[in-house]
């Protein structure tokens, strides 16, 4: 069977091994080398070139020095380009040199310093745009004004879907079909090559904090974006002028997490359906964010995601208060920003992750994000329960479940997180 007729669980597991047998291994050896021999000169001068334009080593050539290309590090891209039907990957130290990157690549650099962006979006990316840092113009806008945003100049659009933290669904197609000739670049980080593979919508780009789910575990920090194998060597050529290439232990980690990238989604997601349905019955919540929880009008869990995903936000009637005193009080969350591992994070955005976005566009103080992580869900329900006791109003209900596994709850949208 060829590997592009394999299901996404077969790839996460198999998918940047090929050359594991030929080299009489079975798990992915680390290459810490930071430079390598020159067989002569000429052959690697020709390999230097090669991998500084964005490309592969020449095989007479060798790979030259680490800061243009690492075997553990291609192993990783390899493997997550599979996951995003895409022809390849450039992996970057973290999330924002990923983004970075992609905005060096396609706006000051080639005389296009516009940008659109569709809000919400991830804090540092948000603020990343917003400081015109890299020399770049942002309109921010909403989904349905990407097309009068879009100028002359206007060289990249980006957006994030479900959005940070409010979950919200962006619609891809809509979007590409807007920007028109402008490439499209999609933070696909909440929902992972397990729910959702914007290249195939028409993105140019997918785009992944892997400090998140892809590694899963909160021990990497990294960065990674997949698409079409000329748009991932402008990216290359950025990562090897500025430096930002991904350490090789941090791509085994990541290239570990994967086979189990389908399963700890699959597990999360079930938990955060759970627990999301439960939250949207408590008196102290006044709003609940999460894919599919609004019936999901527009139908973009159906057409575009897998599955409704494993993060959730809820507005608190207490407001910023209220928001403090949940995450002090609770006890199996971490209050803690980041989110994707393996055990369940609270964060409060507009204190922390969402700080540098101006005011209008902030995350109300009264928003709390929850990452669910692999705990049982019934524990994690209780686990709010009790602090929402501890922190909300004397009017909330006297009759909470008391015992871990008292509510079930559903949701409408998707329940399935494999994607086969």
């Amino acid at each position: 069977m060829r590997d592009d007729l394999w299901h996404l669980d077969t790839l996460a597991v198999h998918a940047g091994r090929d050359d594991l047998a030929a080299l009489g291994v079975h798990a992915p050896p680390i290459d810490l080398s930071t430079t390598n021999p020159l067989p002569d000169i000429d052959s690697g001068g020709d390999s230097y070139e090669a991998m500084a334009g964005g490309g592969r080593p020449l095989a007479e050539g060798g790979m030259v020095y680490a800061r243009l290309w690492n075997p553990t590090v291609a192993r990783f891209e390899d493997a997550l380009a599979a996951l995003e039907h895409a022809d390849a990957a450039a992996a970057f130290a973290s999330g924002m040199a990923a983004m970075t990157a992609v905005v060096i690549a396609h706006t000051v650099s080639i005389g296009k310093p516009h940008v659109v962006a569709v809000r919400p979006l991830y804090g540092g990316t948000d603020h990343l745009l917003g400081s015109a840092m890299l020399g770049t113009e942002v309109t921010f806008c909403r989904e349905g004004e990407v097309a009068a945003s879009i100028r002359p100049d206007t060289g990249l659009v980006v957006l994030e879907t479900p959005a940070n933290p409010t979950l919200e669904l962006v619609d891809i197609a809509a979007v590409v079909a807007q920007a028109g000739d402008v490439p499209v670049v999609v933070d696909n980080t909440f929902a992972t090559p397990v729910l959702q593979n914007p290249l195939d919508l028409g993105a140019a780009m997918s785009l992944h904090s892997a400090t998140k789910y892809l590694g899963g575990h909160g021990d990497v920090v990294a960065g990674v974006v997949a698409g079409p194998s000329a748009t991932i060597a402008a990216l290359r050529r950025v990562r090897a002028i500025t430096g930002g290439l991904l350490h090789p232990l941090g791509a085994y980690l990541l290239h570990r997490g994967l086979p189990t990238l389908p399963l700890r989604m699959e597990r999360q997601q079930t938990s955060a359906q759970r627990i999301a349905a439960w939250l949207a019955d408590d008196p102290a919540v006044a709003e609940v964010f999460y894919p599919g929880h609004d019936g999901d009008p527009r139908g973009l869990l159906q057409r575009q995601m897998r599955g409704t995903g494993a993060m959730v936000s809820v507005r608190l009637r207490g407001g910023a208060a209220a928001a403090s005193a949940l995450t002090g009080a609770v006890r199996l969350f971490t209050h803690a920003v980041s989110l994707g591992g393996v055990d369940s994070l609270i964060q409060h955005p507009a204190a922390l992750t969402h700080r540098p976005v101006p005011i209008e566009a902030r995350p109300g103080a009264d928003i709390v994000r929850l990452s669910i992580g692999l705990e049982d869900a019934g524990d994690l329900i209780a686990d709010l329960d009790a602090a929402l006791r501890a922190s909300a109003e004397p009017s909330r209900r006297a009759s909470a479940p008391s015992s871990p596994g008292a509510s079930e709850g559903h949701l409408v949208g998707v329940s399935g997180a494999r994607a086969h």
